[in-house]
């Protein structure tokens, strides 16, 4: 669907009315630019930023709906946001139109011990769900790296992952339901309490990871598993990125053992990110990190896997394994990994985070693919990322020497042509940002025809006047 093929319409003074009615005056905004500002953007760097002509904030699902139904009938657009954290672009309202705060609708509903479920709203803070679990003995499994600030209505609308996705997988494995407005307003639900279910297509997971472009959720259901009693964090430094990116593979296929999270950061990754924390490791001569996460049932088999990882590690060239000994050591260095993005940020204000993706035994020649353009167009790529999925950070830098005018026309190139690589290696271009509106060119010159055909086709037959985030993904 092009997006430019519909014609939207402005917000007329009878539609503010008629959801002010609806929403109560207090839960709109409109025409007050310095208020709508916020809700022009997301946290990707460098992307198309436009303010929305009204924000709302609905408190439960009728009223969604019913907003819904009056921006299809008025052919207004619609953009769902969540904390407006997400690298994509996907929550920036291209079209202006209406902006979903979901600020009202942040309550966790119910703990179900019986079924292992928890039930949420979208706006719920990902980090508060597993507050409120811990004292069941229960975690939701899902670990995107922003939990702290994301909500779970844009992990699922992005099926997001994060450093622990290679035992527990990402966001999508723990939808077992949601209740969502369509986009012509019908109230659907979709999945429920239920361990499997083929009854009829998986609507479901088409919903999940769909960017906000073929509906918006009013309640999500996860599934829980029982907390694991024992955790260790390990740091294993390396002196060169090729000894660390080639030791994944084998940490993952060898030893038998499956951690919970292989991290990997490259020097400058790991010193910038010191350096915005006013922080210190001990890795003065490494060239590289591999931060590795093992959990179980107990202490003892934590134990015997993460000594079996430490001499993978070193048999792979590491020259040293610290194993943190503390909740305080360990938080030290998760926190310098989920630094990275916000201190390139400070450091480098125009800079473009990817987020390429690869099968685990390809992470090496991915590297070498980075590497291969970083000398090309003489910029630096920093690499960091979730190796033991096969996800990795390739974040492009503008040298300091060049204009912002250059840095913007050469940037489409090296972004292209890392991409052609990655694809030609069996890897696609995002593993868990999502496309939104940064990468939809490069989707398209990358992706099977058939593929943008039929999420063309499926656009159009759900949402025929084309109001759900328009935009994004595709034209």
């Amino acid at each position: 669907m092009n997006s430019a093929t519909h014609s939207y319409q402005p917000i007329s003074t009878n539609v503010v009315k008629e959801l002010s009615d609806l929403l109560g005056a207090s839960n709109i905004i409109f025409n007050d630019p310095e208020r709508l500002e916020p809700f022009s953007r997301d946290e990707a760097a460098d992307c198309e930023t436009r303010n929305p002509e009204l924000v709302a904030r609905p408190g439960n699902a009728e009223e969604l709906a019913q907003l819904v139904r009056v921006a299809n009938r008025e052919r207004i657009p619609v953009t769902a946001r969540g904390a407006g954290s997400g690298l994509s672009g996907g929550a920036v309202p291209l079209f202006g139109g209406i902006v979903l705060d979901f600020g009202r609708m942040n309550r966790i509903l119910e703990i179900d011990r019986a079924n292992l479920t928890i039930t949420v709203e979208p706006g719920v803070i990902t980090s508060e769900i597993n507050e409120a679990l811990r004292p069941y003995g229960l975690f939701y499994a899902g670990y995107p790296m922003s939990l702290e600030t994301c909500t779970i209505g844009g992990n699922v609308a992005e099926n997001a992952g994060g450093g622990k996705a290679v035992k527990y997988g990402v966001t999508g494995r723990y939808v077992l339901g949601v209740d969502m407005v369509s986009p012509t307003g019908e109230l659907v639900s979709l999945g429920g309490k239920l361990v499997k279910d083929v009854s009829g297509l998986n609507l479901l997971q088409l919903m999940v990871g769909s960017e906000g472009i073929l509906g918006v959720f009013t309640k999500i259901i996860l599934k829980l598993l029982p907390l694991p009693k024992a955790s260790v964090d390990m740091l294993c430094l390396f002196k060169t990125i090729d000894e660390a990116v080639a030791a994944v593979p084998k940490i993952m296929t060898e030893g038998g053992i499956i951690p919970t999270a292989v991290e990997f950061m490259d020097r400058l990754s790991f010193a910038t990110s010191c350096e915005y924390l006013n922080e210190s490791l001990p890795c003065a001569d490494a060239g590289a990190m591999l931060l590795i996460t093992v959990d179980g049932a107990d202490e003892k088999q934590v134990e015997h896997d993460y000594d079996v990882i430490g001499e993978q590690c070193l048999a792979a060239g590491a020259t040293n394994v610290y194993v943190a000994d503390t909740h305080v050591n360990s938080e030290r260095i998760w926190r310098i990994r989920r630094a990275v993005a916000e201190a390139f940020k400070v450091f480098s204000p125009h800079q473009s985070l990817e987020d390429i993706v690869v099968p685990i035994a390809a992470i090496p020649a991915a590297s070498a693919a980075v590497n291969e353009i970083s000398a090309k167009y003489g910029v630096k790529i920093p690499c960091y990322g979730h190796a033991g999925d096969g996800n990795l950070h390739a974040t492009p830098v503008m040298p300091p020497e060049w204009t912002f005018e250059h840095w913007h026309g050469v940037l489409p190139e090296i972004l292209m042509d890392m991409y052609k690589a990655i694809a030609k290696i069996g890897g696609h271009i995002s593993g868990e940002h999502g496309i939104g509106h940064k990468r939809k060119k490069y989707l398209a010159a990358v992706a099977d025809p058939g593929f943008m055909l039929m999420m063309r086709n499926i656009k159009t037959a759900l949402d025929p006047n084309g109001i759900m985030n328009p935009g994004k993904i595709f034209d």
